[in-house]
């Protein structure tokens, strides 16, 4: 697979199967990005496919400034942004205030996360801030490099080095309180 980019160049020059391609490629990855994000797995779904739906119709240009995964993560993180917006104006209730709303998410990340090391790891990062969580997810889940999830977070090369940082620490407290057995985190 390459990164993304000439399959859409593909689908740009007409080639359907350049779109389908990106999609089957990046779907879990980026559902599981932005469930980190908003912290609802079946949202996540639908930004995911709003992320899709966008590249789509609207077939926003791709400078090749980032790869293709951090400019794809960026679209679809500015989409999840678009609908905690539009949904806090509807709703004078904070997004937090609703997790009694939230299905539940346990069969999704046993399905998904089919080691028991894994399931604890998961569980501990749900219990981490969002910005803690969504780095990590980024840089050891997606593989991105530290200026590749500054772009997609909107920050720093700086401030992602010390996010890491913090979140690193933040997780293997969390997990040492689990009692998780690791070798190196």
């Amino acid at each position: 697979m390459d990164n993304g980019a000439s399959s859409y160049r593909r689908f740009l020059n007409g080639d359907d199967e350049g779109i389908v391609e990106i999609i089957r490629d990046y779907k879990d990855g980026l559902t599981l990005y932005l469930n980190g994000y908003v912290n609802n797995i079946f949202l996540a779904e639908e930004l995911m496919e709003d992320t899709f739906f966008k590249l789509v119709t609207k077939k926003p240009g791709f400078s090749g400034k980032y790869s293709f995964k951090t400019w794809l993560y960026t679209i679809g993180r500015n989409v999840a942004i678009d609908r905690l917006r539009r949904n806090a104006k509807i709703s004078d209730t904070p997004v937090e205030e609703l997790e009694h709303l939230l299905f539940e998410e346990e069969s999704v990340e046993k399905a998904y996360l089919q080691e028991e090391r894994k399931i604890l790891v998961h569980r501990a990062l749900c219990k981490l801030k969002a910005e803690y969580r969504q780095v990590l997810y980024l840089v050891y889940f997606e593989g991105f490099r530290n200026a590749e999830a500054a772009v997609a977070m909107k920050k720093s090369k700086h401030q992602i080095e010390n996010l890491i940082y913090r979140a690193r620490l933040s997780l293997k407290s969390q997990l040492d309180q689990e009692g998780f057995t690791y070798e190196e985190l």
